[in-house]
């Protein structure tokens, strides 16, 4: 008889593990998914960038996940038909007060074998994005886009020809662990598993105060808001500016990124959400902003960063200001250049009880459930690394 196993979270993570252990035929598996389609949440709201893993601390799961992830998404929209370009990335530094961080960055990415990685001149930069501004830059021409709802969707397909099932419109309100495994209730139906997955993203901590883990790490919302450039304006960026990023900062800060379907698209910046689900401004929870305020290292993290805190909720408030940390890259970028806001996304950011914010990937065991407690950006990219890294250290299935 085949073992049952439970994945709450139809995003890209909890799909990839589900089709990874449909694909065996040794599972019976079923997706709980608390929305009406896949993808709906941090699968359906980033950039759509496969990321070749420059920044990363070499070793980390996020170095090494990302690497396999990158080449393994690759074959996936190839087998599939699906969009994959190569647009390829610059991260530039804007002035030389920058280029030490620019070689530290180098440095990790050699490390981290980034495919292709090249060191440019202001002159070479130029070269591959006339429009940019910078003093040197480095050149990851493997960095490619694609579309991560379709991937998702893809994948769903495929655990319902396998003989698995994804149920929507399914939130998990119960979870009761014994020895023999959990049964797992929504508002219309109870579920026996013999394991229970849990790649529930933003509501990842909130699942698992359902299993009775560990309330840490918490989940703190941030959103990341973009802004779409002027069609007629598309020629400005090639492919993809990044910065150089902050050390100090966890988010990398605003960039250029030509999508999988040639849109520019300006940003993110990175505002804490007022809901874990807040898309905008206008979405408010008051419990949820209450459990963030009462978290213990709440005092900590805004000691720590509410200068860059209050620049990025300026510009997110502020065209003006958001407008002038883009044109830093692109000199003839103009004001009316930046067309409308586009669909924001909120990252799951795990947040430790002293204030720290958790950089790396995090998995955590409790009896039969298996939750995944911090998977943000690279984890798309990442994600069928991520689900075969899940089964054989978790599950004991080489894949």
């Amino acid at each position: 008889m085949h073992e049952k196993v439970g994945i709450v979270g139809a995003g890209i993570v909890g799909l990839a593990i589900a089709q990874a252990l449909a694909d065996t035929g040794n599972f019976d598996v079923t997706v709980l998914e608390k929305e009406e389609r896949v993808a709906v949440h941090q699968t359906g709201h980033n950039s759509g960038v496969v990321h070749a893993g420059l920044y990363y601390q070499p070793g980390s799961l996020k170095a090494q996940l990302c690497a396999k992830g990158r080449a393994l998404t690759r074959e996936y929209c190839q087998e599939h038909g699906l969009p994959y370009r190569e647009v390829g990335k610059l991260v530039v530094a804007l002035d030389h007060g920058e280029v030490e961080r620019l070689n530290e960055i180098e440095r990790r990415s050699r490390i981290n074998t980034v495919p292709g990685l090249a060191r440019l001149t202001q002159t070479q930069l130029r070269e591959i994005e006339p429009h940019a501004a910078g003093v040197a830059a480095l050149h990851s021409p493997h960095t490619a886009v694609v579309d991560y709802t379709s991937i998702a969707e893809t994948m769903a397909q495929r655990v319902h020809k396998a003989g698995g099932q994804v149920l929507l419109n399914q939130e998990v309100v119960a979870v009761q662990r014994s020895d023999g495994g959990c049964t797992v209730s929504t508002p219309t139906q109870t579920h026996r598993f013999d394991r229970l997955i849990v790649c529930a993203g933003l509501q990842s901590d909130a699942v698992a105060a359902l299993v009775g883990a560990s309330p840490a790490p918490k989940i703190l919302p941030f959103r990341g808001e973009y802004w779409a450039l002027a069609p007629e304006r598309g020629h400005l960026v090639k492919g993809m500016i990044y910065p150089v990023p902050d050390p100090a900062f966890p988010f990398l800060g605003v960039h250029f990124t030509r999508g999988v379907y040639d849109d520019v698209h300006v940003g993110p910046n990175a505002v804490p959400a007022l809901a874990r689900e807040g898309y905008s401004w206008g979405q408010i929870s008051l419990r949820d902003t209450w459990d963030s305020l009462r978290w213990p290292g709440a005092a900590s993290l805004a000691k720590q960063h509410w200068k860059m805190g209050g620049k990025e909720i300026a510009a997110s408030l502020f065209k003006p200001l958001y407008f002038r940390s883009a044109q830093a890259f692109i000199p003839e970028l103009q004001p009316s250049d930046l067309v409308q806001k586009t669909a924001a996304g909120v990252r799951a950011q795990a947040w430790a009880k002293d204030g720290s914010l958790l950089d790396d990937f995090a998995v955590d065991q409790v009896g039969p459930v298996t939750l995944l407690r911090n998977a943000p950006s690279p984890a798309a990219t990442s994600s069928m690394a991520i689900a075969a890294y899940v089964l054989e250290n978790y599950l004991g299935i080489r894949v």
